[in-house]
């Protein structure tokens, strides 16, 4: 799929991958509408935007509500939207036992339910135009669950399985759905305890532009997933075959998990 005067929805777009994908976006001469809860932030991107940040526009919207989304769609009912990234997204860390009730349904809502909702609305209007795409952004924690991240890999597993029955249910139109995989990325997302688990744990975090990248790549070889990372996109192979296999690792790692998650 060509880029080039498109006009791409993407929510999340204050957040760290969403700058990166908003930037990589605009210079491949997409038309973007910005999505996101305050407008500061969303000025501030769209003000980092080159060339011509005129041809791109804000969307002052809460996904999680009835009413935000359904700005969103108003909005991209004027624009004639031909792809929706959803990119919008929060993590908890910590034991399951322990969190509140309140970042539990955040997490399903934000990662999850909404996403579904806003797609849902969209896709009749996709469906008129000749080429059309949604991008769902997840998680290598969506297929692969990991101790302290119960809730998010939940929200995760649930999108990768929306992506994938939802790219086969519109496999007779004109919209493809794909869903991006990334691993742990060096963003304000995480917080300070996650990153020291991470250093302790010697996982590798990507850059925001490097998941970026990967996005527009999926877009433009139309490609329905991709799975970033070495060596956790193996793991996610190993996972799907023989799962006792990584647990056995995983369970390894639960004293580093239980420590740093008392310093969440």
């Amino acid at each position: 799929m060509q880029l080039t005067h498109k006009n791409i929805l993407l929510t999340g777009a204050a957040g760290g991958i969403g700058q990166a994908i908003a930037a990589k976006l605009s210079a491949a001469g997409a038309r973007l509408s910005l999505v996101g809860r305050n407008p500061e932030t969303l000025a501030a991107t769209l003000a980092s935007l080159t060339p011509q940040p005129a041809d791109h526009q804000m969307v002052v919207a809460d996904i999680n509500n009835p009413e935000g989304r359904a700005t969103i769609v108003e909005h991209c009912t004027r624009q004639s939207v031909d792809i929706v990234i959803n990119c919008a997204g929060v993590m908890a860390f910590g034991l399951y036992e322990e969190q509140d009730q309140s970042s539990i349904e955040a997490m399903i809502t934000t990662n999850l339910l909404a996403p579904m909702l806003l797609c849902q609305q969209l896709i009749p209007q996709l469906k008129q135009r000749s080429e059309a795409a949604i991008v769902n952004v997840g998680s290598i924690f969506g297929s692969i669950g990991h101790p302290g991240f119960t809730g998010y890999c939940a929200s995760k597993h649930g999108l990768r399985g929306f992506s994938e029955a939802l790219q086969r249910e519109l496999a007779d139109t004109s919209v493809k759905v794909a869903y991006l995989a990334p691993r742990a990325t060096d963003t304000e997302f995480n917080s300070a305890a996650v990153v020291a688990l991470n250093k302790a744990l010697g996982n590798s975090m990507d850059s925001p532009d490097l998941v970026a990248a990967e996005l527009i790549s999926l877009l433009e070889n139309d490609q329905p997933r991709r799975f970033m990372g070495w060596p956790e996109k193996l793991f996610v192979k190993i996972n799907g075959l023989f799962p006792n296999i990584v647990s056995g690792a995983l369970i390894k790692s639960l004293p580093l998990v239980k420590q740093h998650s008392k310093s969440n």
